[in-house]
């Protein structure tokens, strides 16, 4: 398999074979990309100047048979929180990229004009395309690739990218997002509008793959706990979670909606044309949906249950329709749905405290004019839009500047400048714990740590100490948390430098470490553990940290905004109507959560890494997972 180096500045283009050491060390995918992105791009890189470099990455068993082997990674230095930043995304893209043969694509420089990177076999070229920019993500894809989609595969920006949105995304087979951090800024920076994939054949499977597939396969098709992700996908969270509180409303100022009813996946349900699923996948979790007529009649790939409460519960909508559009608008302007629906409600607790007002929008709770109309303008770089289109942390510094005193950050929730996923910290304390620590700003995916949540017994006493299981697995106690962190970043880490789909790892640990070797081991024809697995995700955690440290974050960055640390949420009961099924909430709060003690989880966090109490990988840890190399490159 290769590495291709293009700089669009020269249209220079080197093919080489992929270092082997560099696989063996960090496996692939968001690993190598790792390694690269540190290698090649230091403190003084801004990261919308032409040095920066936009790392595309295929893991070993992407495009394989093995089960939900769809993940493609990007890598590159976030414009967002200007460090360290990947994006990650299903579909099929990915999988074209490694039948063509490449480990990974890595893009420097800025082309003269709007440019499409054609990548076929081994032949790799910068075309000019002038035409395609200022064009919808969906007028891409048909225009490269035809109404059909049979010529192979495309990865591109909308509007947003090509403005250099600091939430921009990056959009491949058609709705699938590699979103967080602002790729689609990166690749609009370059001049780039657009990357086409087309393989000729795929190549050959070695027996014990095609057998460790099977198997594994076999594992997935027969869990149960998978049922809910193949009939709602990930919808099928939103009526527990509402119930649990862990349903962000209002900017976090409440953690549950009463009108549940009318988002959940029954409802959205009620839309749904067809169940589809990414390369190679036995779950089939993703939606066709359509809203055949109305003013917000539209057809997309989902939503989501981080899409449907960023641009329904935490925004005060009530509608799905309008949930629908607006996940609509943000696939062809190329926009992360997670941090715009954040960037409308901080834009809407803003106006209610009386700091920020518009013209046109009346940036009311539950308006829909002003979701629709905010997207539009974050993505255009217009009014409102402009400001918000710097994200949440930029645009409160802006905002209080203007003013002349603090004020607006304590409503712009984010961790190291990237805008919050859809879990409420006083709930979900592990996510509040992993949101905090995670090295590109807070991130669901980075930890994954939902055992706890899950009732997950099984799972946690195959994985801890017997003796910290009990506390570990109350939700509300705040003692092990870390201990439930560290183990899913470093599984969540060498799931995605492997190229496959959390949804069968650390969703629900369906497949667990040692189930997952098998399929590492045949690709490489040695042997493989579980315990290896682990160890290359430390490795991957360890010098995405280092890349972090050289950048001078430090504990200080290690942090969640104030509203979680200082301020309780209402917790409210909710009663099912015998008669018409619905839930009615409860008029007053049953209750209040809160985080109790934040520093504890992230001083044992620090200790069970081996790091220093600032939040430094030490020389010690650094040697025994093999990144001695690396100590003297992150001062």
């Amino acid at each position: 398999m290769k590495t291709a180096t293009v700089d669009l500045s020269t249209s220079g283009v080197e093919i080489v074979e992929t270092a082997p050491e560099a696989l063996r060390q960090f496996v692939g995918g968001r690993g190598l990309g790792a390694k690269l992105l540190f290698e090649l791009v230091g403190p003084g890189v801004e990261p919308l100047s032409p040095e920066n470099y936009l790392i595309f990455t295929a893991g070993p068993l992407a495009g394989t048979p093995w089960p939900t082997s769809a993940r493609l990674h990007v890598t590159f230095k976030s414009p967002l929180t200007g460090v360290y930043g990947y994006a990650n995304s299903g579909g099929f893209f990915a999988a074209e990229l490694r039948h063509a043969g490449y480990d990974a694509v890595l893009i420097t420089g800025r082309a003269p004009q709007p440019s499409v990177l054609r990548i076929e076999d081994g032949e790799i070229r910068i075309e000019a395309a002038p035409g395609l920019w200022g064009q919808t993500t969906e007028a891409v894809h048909q225009a490269l690739l035809g109404p059909e989609a049979r010529d192979g595969r495309l990865a591109c920006i909308g509007p947003a990218g090509e403005n250099l949105v600091r939430i921009a995304a990056i959009i491949n087979d058609h709705n699938r997002a590699a979103a967080r951090g602002g790729p689609g800024a990166v690749m609009g920076s370059k001049h780039l509008k657009a990357i086409h994939v087309r393989a000729s054949a795929r190549p050959g499977i070695p027996p014990a793959l095609r057998a460790a597939a099977k198997t594994a396969t076999a594992r997935l098709n027969g869990d149960p706990r998978l049922d809910g992700l193949r009939r709602f996908g990930t919808l099928v969270l939103m009526e527990p979670k509402n119930l649990s509180g862990d349903q962000p409303a209002k900017n976090h100022q409440l953690a549950q909606v009463p009108f549940i009813g009318q988002v959940d996946a029954a409802a959205l349900d009620r839309y749904l044309v067809e169940h589809k699923g990414c390369y190679a996948c036995p779950i089939r979790c993703a939606r066709k949906s359509r809203v055949s007529e109305g003013p917000y009649a539209a057809e997309i790939g989902g939503p989501e249950y981080e899409t449907t409460n960023a641009l329904g519960p935490m925004c005060w909508i009530d509608d799905p329709e309008a949930i629908i559009y607006a996940n609509h608008l943000c696939n062809l302007y190329g926009l992360d749905t997670i941090s715009t629906g954040v960037a409308v409600a901080f834009a809407m607790e803003l106006h209610e405290k009386g700091l920020l007002d518009d013209p046109e929008l009346s940036l009311a709770w539950g308006d829909v004019d002003t979701l629709l109309g905010l997207i539009e303008r974050i993505a255009r770089r217009q009014g409102t839009g402009a400001l918000l289109a710097e994200g949440v942390r930029r645009a409160a510094q802006q905002i209080d500047s203007a003013r002349g005193h603090a004020g607006a950050g304590r409503y712009a929730l984010h961790v190291k400048g990237m805008e919050l996923p859809r879990q409420e910290p006083r709930v979900a304390k592990g996510f509040g714990l992993g949101h905090g620590t995670s090295n590109r700003g807070a991130d669901h995916l980075y930890a994954l740590p939902a055992i706890d949540l899950g009732g997950a017994w099984d799972i946690a006493q195959q994985i801890f100490p017997a003796e910290i299981v009990p506390e570990l697995m109350e939700t509300d106690n705040e003692r092990y948390k870390a201990d439930m962190v560290v183990y899913g970043e470093h599984f969540c880490a060498v799931t995605d430098a492997l190229g496959i789909c959390k949804f069968s790892t650390t969703e629900e640990y369906s497949l667990l470490p040692g189930d997952v070797a098998p399929g590492l081991a045949a690709v490489w024809g040695e042997a493989v553990t579980g315990d290896d697995l682990l160890e290359a995700g430390e490795r991957i955690v360890n010098l995405e940290r280092l890349y972090n440290v050289r950048e001078g974050l430090s504990r200080a960055d290690d942090r969640l905004p104030a509203r979680f640390l200082e301020e309780a949420v209402p917790l409210f009961g909710f009663e099912r109507d015998p008669e018409t099924g619905s839930l009615r909430q409860s008029p007053e709060p049953m209750g209040h959560a809160e985080i109790y003690d934040f520093e504890a989880m992230l001083d044992r966090y620090y200790q069970l890494r081996g790091w220093s109490p600032d939040g430094i990988p030490t020389p010690a840890t650094l040697r025994r997972l093999g990144l001695a190399d690396y100590l003297d490159q992150d001062e």
